[in-house]
């Protein structure tokens, strides 16, 4: 079975029955000559073959995306709604297909792809029903001075995004860009990862297929690797949404540089858990176990680092140890979680839990030998050195990080000594707020971990190297629309402050009209 795209091919194997939704045969484009194979990061199945698109495609699919926005943008935000929740139902009704090629090109266990759509959809959702509050034209007080004039201000489409999507979480971040850029008014062009084409895609097809109606191009992909991915940073896109490495997203930025390009960058992280005296030794426990080993650690908003006040320690080990050593690692959808995608974050991984080691670090569960490419069964370490690629550097990968401090003042410190600020948690049962407030963050949640990443209203970025910017919530939408302010003068007043010459009377009447608005405190 064979199926394309606006300019190439895919391909999946006679065992996709489920797939033939919206797929049909399509010649590359003439400046296309090569193709790559997506393949299961365990097994080396193929999962589909897709083009390296080279510059002048992006440029061709950039341009016919912007022949399709004026026509989106003109559809206003009733008619954009309601084509956004067409998506989402269509999305719904085919969650079995999106849940089987997700396993398929990352090896992880459906059900995570399952909820990777559905935290996809609250955003779509979301953006769809709120963009008409946030964006719509709304007055603004024009302030004494100018009281003769109307003030109105409005968030207007930037026209079209790039959006560049990561492998780790192939279905939620595609979603999650095209519904806030859409919702705005905008076309999109989404790059998916070289190593999970296949579900981008996927998402940027069904909205086709929900949307018939729709011109187009108004939503467009291209494959490939990192050139493809600059070649959409340079082709004259209106704002690029990057998710990935750090230094990855330098080199996004210093593309777009080029054209002055605004950005949005939402890196890695180093997040760090604080588990105080009072914390539920319990949940705190259940929370780490999987915050820092869902999707083999593949999250930039896992845990990774975790300060455990002394008076807990021991309690806290124990509960942990018992709790890690439970989980299950392979391809059954059943197991805890399954390979790693990338087989060179293997030896970063590596890399990192041998320096530890050596350096007197305890390997309270696992160890060295738990890599077994291309799995890796659970670590936990204990006492590593802070200065120690660990405890500084981002891992992404199954491992997890336990330091005593001695008080929460020594776990806040340590907590933010890093370049990282994406996403922490606390737990602790009369403190949490407090403790919150002092970490340095994008997002911090309360006896859990990551929730306020899962909650659409709510914006999502970092801070520091782990970028700038947000995705979600009010502050989303405005990421991908431009603020555009009006002025008009409604009538003259005697002293018009804007026009020549100046009357003698001027300056004594603004003189007695500014000590008395202003002279007073309060």
């Amino acid at each position: 079975m064979t199926g394309a795209g606006p300019l190439g091919l895919q391909t999946y194997p006679a065992g996709w029955r489920n797939c033939n939704v919206f797929y049909m045969t399509a010649q590359l484009s003439p400046d296309t000559a090569d193709t790559f194979d997506l393949t299961h990061p365990a097994t080396g199945a193929r999962v589909g073959t897709y083009p390296v698109h080279t510059a002048a495609d992006v440029a061709r699919v950039v341009a016919q995306a912007r022949a399709a926005q004026q026509w989106w943008a003109d559809l206003g935000y009733v008619e954009r709604r309601r084509r956004l929740m067409r998506w989402t139902s269509w999305l719904a009704k085919h969650s079995d297909e999106i849940c089987a090629l997700g396993n398929a090109e990352t090896g992880k266990p459906k059900g995570d792809v399952q909820f990777e759509l559905l935290a996809g959809l609250e955003d779509i959702r979301w953006a769809a029903k709120n963009a008409e509050r946030v964006l719509q034209r709304r007055r603004v007080f024009p302030g004494a001075a100018l009281a003769n004039f109307e003030a109105t201000l409005e968030y207007l489409p930037l026209g079209v995004a790039g959006v560049i999507a990561p492998w780790n979480f192939p279905m939620y971040t595609p979603l999650c860009g095209m519904a806030y850029a859409l919702a705005a008014g905008n076309a999109v062009v989404l790059k998916p990862s070289e190593f999970s084409s296949a579900t981008g895609v996927y998402a940027v097809e069904s909205f086709r297929r929900a949307n018939p109606d729709a011109p187009a191009g108004l939503v467009g992909w291209v494959t490939g690797f990192g050139e493809t991915g600059h070649a959409l940073c340079t082709a004259g896109v209106d704002k690029i949404a990057f998710t990935g490495s750090v230094p990855t997203g330098r080199k996004v930025m210093a593309a777009c540089s080029q054209t002055l390009t605004p950005v949005l960058l939402e890196l890695g992280g180093k997040d760090a858990t604080i588990v105080a005296e009072d914390a539920d030794l319990d949940a705190a426990t259940a929370s780490v176990t999987w915050g820092g080993f869902w999707h083999a650690g593949q999250a930039c908003v896992g845990v990774e680092r975790v300060y455990v006040v002394e008076a807990v320690r021991e309690a806290f080990l124990a509960r942990i140890t018992e709790r890690v050593s439970r989980l299950t690692v392979g391809l059954d959808d059943s197991c805890d979680y399954g390979p790693m995608t990338l087989p060179g974050q293997i030896d970063v991984v590596r890399r990192h839990v041998a320096e530890a080691l050596d350096r007197g670090a305890t390997a309270l569960v696992g160890g060295l030998d738990s890599i077994k490419a291309p799995y890796i069964h659970p670590i936990v370490l204990v006492d590593v050195p802070e200065d120690c690629a660990a405890v500084q550097e981002e891992t992404f990968g199954p491992v997890v990080v336990i330091n005593t401090v001695r008080d929460v003042d020594a776990a806040v410190e340590r907590a933010n000594a890093t370049s990282f600020g994406l996403a922490s948690s606390v737990f602790s049962a009369d403190h949490g707020p407090q403790i919150a407030d002092r970490l340095r963050a994008g997002g911090t949640t309360i006896n859990s971990v990551m929730t306020f990443v899962g909650i659409p209203a709510l914006p999502f970025g970092g801070v520091g190297d782990s970028g700038f910017g947000r995705f979600h919530g009010d502050d989303g939408l405005r990421e991908f629309s431009r603020p555009k302010a009006t002025t008009r003068k409604k009538f003259s007043m005697g002293q018009d402050m804007q026009a020549f010459p100046r009357t003698k009377q001027q300056y004594p009447i603004v003189r007695r009209v500014l000590r008395l608005k202003f002279s007073r405190r309060g």
